[in-house]
């Protein structure tokens, strides 16, 4: 394992065209209108124990982790952007939850004021340890931005209670969360208190899952359940089916799997455990080799909000949850710091720039919880969710998005992705500010400059993404041989370093037409269009034909590409020639013999992670190739 240290947004400044605007709304507009919608809901109120005790309609099982997330991005919003009254609100529902917490440590609205009788009762349906460890989150992320320590001290109680709860001690309940979460949140405490005991839950949490005789039969024969009516595949939803480390293939619930896969990922890097990083790179295979959406999406369907087997990538019906890809983007993140492999920063970037941020609206004000592939018009962002995950997660992701950027060790400086702005790693005792001059993912040069207080002996790491195949780079003005250098998608350069140093990337990004391994039936005879790491679809804004599947896309045709600074916020967009089928409404006919005529037709394609911004119409990613 190598073990990198990401380094923290709050050292990574954006000011490029792709980020920076986004980054802006973010904190504008999406974190005002989520309080508004939490105010609005009950969702705040309902964190007083006395609010509306027994009344099922006016509360929600999982509404504390609604608001926990929006204290988590505020409390990253306040750490880059002081604001007072945004710290008033914040401090305001701490206040609440520390109304709220009982005698014992506990915190959770609806166990105290809606079935008070039932805590712990029903770990596999219920979600209070994910609640918890949303609060976790958001305590540590408060503490990190504000250096108060209340709202973490208060966590820490319920962190003790829980650690009092469960474990394989005596008298302790041999249980874990259906819905995965905590464990995370408990590696992120225990490195902000190191108080081991919360690194130590996380294990027992993660190894306990699964094991035989199975809790969730146990708990449930307690509440008079018969837990065989299930199913002899009914724990495969939330990945108690078998321990973790015999786990070969993603299956279940595609937000829960990536939730439990980070905290795999987590628990390894802290214990140094080789068996779950292998555990965690078997499945990783799986999800990446044969679940992946082109988007970055996973999670096929909507009936178990997750993966199906294998190849399986519908594209109308994709569920593609936008938690889920937040969830995968965050579980490569932290195999990149195990490894510092280029691979999971590939998957990481095409998660980014395309199915992570589809999720939301460029006025920030709108969100998608599913993101197909293909539209017939009837899908549109809407302004909240009474299940409402995704805005949470979305925004919380957008306010530390500087976090995948740069990672650092003893020697070695890494660079993973690049935008407009500079990164400020330490690298051993050594301070390195990187300073980056690009309009990426427009452009395909990237400049870099190093500054340094004094000359300094390291290695500088620099990510040549999957999707480019023909990259140059010069340091000060010397074309440099990239043979020999690379390993694992890096550009390994060491030297000693001098202040001053720059170092210029070009990273080609033609349009090019993407295909599918065959074993994806839904894709065969299609392809996809892609510049770079930006995934491109087709609307019938600007396409108008009906149904957009008329339209094929010749081998032959060329594809161009042009910014466009006026349209959705200033996008390159890709424009060619293609062929469409003649409609022929005078004839009623629903079949025929004869083969269908075309015509030409230009086609204009958009970045994925910005359709839906204009007038409805049906969007489409895959085309047909003749």
């Amino acid at each position: 394992m190598m073990n990198l240290t990401a380094v923290d947004f709050t050292r990574v400044t954006l000011r490029d065209c792709f980020w920076a605007p986004r980054l802006e709304t973010n904190r504008k507009v999406t974190l005002p209108i989520q309080y508004e919608h939490l105010q609005k809901t009950g969702r705040i109120a309902g964190i007083d124990p006395e609010y509306k005790p027994g009344d099922r309609t006016a509360h929600h099982i999982f509404w504390d982790s609604d608001v926990a997330k929006w204290m988590e991005t505020a409390a990253y919003s306040l750490a880059t952007h002081p604001d007072p009254q945004l710290e008033a609100q914040l401090e305001e529902v701490i206040a609440k939850f520390a109304k709220l917490q009982r005698s014992d440590g506990y915190i959770n609205s609806w166990f105290t004021a809606v079935e008070p009788e039932k805590r712990w009762t029903n770990l596999r349906d219920c979600h209070e340890l994910y609640c918890a460890g949303h609060l976790m989150e958001a305590a540590v992320a408060h503490f990190k931005a504000t250096g108060k320590r209340h709202f973490l001290d208060m966590v820490c109680r319920y962190a003790d209670y829980i650690d009092s709860v469960f474990g394989t001690e005596e008298g302790k309940l041999r249980g874990y969360p259906g819905h995965e979460e905590i464990e995370l949140a408990l590696v992120k405490l225990w490195k902000a208190t190191g108080e081991r005991r919360y690194l130590n839950l996380a294990k027992y949490f993660v190894d306990e899952r699964g094991r035989q005789p199975h809790y969730y039969d146990v708990e449930a024969r307690r509440r008079g359940e018969d837990p065989e009516k299930r199913g002899p595949g009914r724990y495969r939803q939330n990945q108690s089916h078998m321990p973790v480390r015999e786990q070969t293939e993603a299956v279940g619930h595609a937000v829960r799997a990536m939730y439990l896969y980070c905290a795999m990922a987590d628990v390894a890097r802290e214990t140094g455990d080789r068996s779950l990083v292998a555990a965690c790179e078997t499945l990783w295979e799986d999800v990446c080799l044969g679940h992946l959406y082109i988007t970055g999406g996973i999670g096929q369907s909507g009936s178990n909000e997750g993966f199906t087997f294998r190849y399986d990538l519908p594209e109308e019906t994709a569920y593609c949850e936008t938690c889920a890809a937040i969830g995968l983007v965050l579980w490569n993140h932290r195999m990149l710091q195990l490894h510092g492999d280029a691979r999971f920063a590939d998957v990481m970037e095409r998660g980014l720039f395309n199915g992570t941020i589809s999720g939301v609206s460029l006025s920030g004000d709108r969100f998608f919880y599913v993101n197909p592939l293909a539209s017939l018009g009837n899908h549109h962002r809407q302004e909240w969710f009474r299940c409402a995950c995704c805005p949470g997660n979305i925004s919380r992701l957008l306010a530390s998005v500087g976090q995948f950027f740069y990672s650092e060790s003893e020697e070695s400086a890494w660079v993973h992705m690049y935008a407009e702005g500079e990164g400020r790693l330490r690298v051993g005792d050594r301070e390195v500010t990187i300073r980056q001059q690009t309009k990426y993912p427009w452009d395909a040069h990237v400049r870099l400059e190093l500054n340094l207080a004094r000359p300094a002996t390291f290695t500088l790491a620099l990510r040549i993404p999957g999707w480019c195949r023909q990259a140059s780079v010069t340091l000060n003005g010397t074309l440099v041989s990239m043979a020999g250098m690379m390993e694992k998608g890096y550009l390994k350069l060491n030297r000693q370093w001098q202040s001053g140093d720059t170092i210029e990337l070009c990273l080609p990004m033609p349009v090019e037409r993407v295909r599918a391994n065959p074993a994806v039936r839904q894709a065969n005879g299609k392809v996809a269009i892609q510049r770079g790491p930006v995934v491109y679809c087709l609307e019938e804004a600007d396409n108008p034909v009906t149904p957009l599947s008329r339209i094929a896309l010749p081998r032959s045709s060329a594809l161009n590409a042009r910014y466009d600074r006026d349209l959705l916020g200033g996008v390159v967009v890709i424009t060619g020639e293609a062929e469409v089928i003649k409609a022929d409404p005078s004839r009623k006919w629903l079949y025929d013999t004869r083969a269908p005529q075309t015509e030409p037709m230009r086609i204009t394609a958009v970045p994925y992670a910005v359709w839906d911004n204009r007038e409805p119409g049906q969007m489409l990613v895959w085309l047909r190739e003749i």
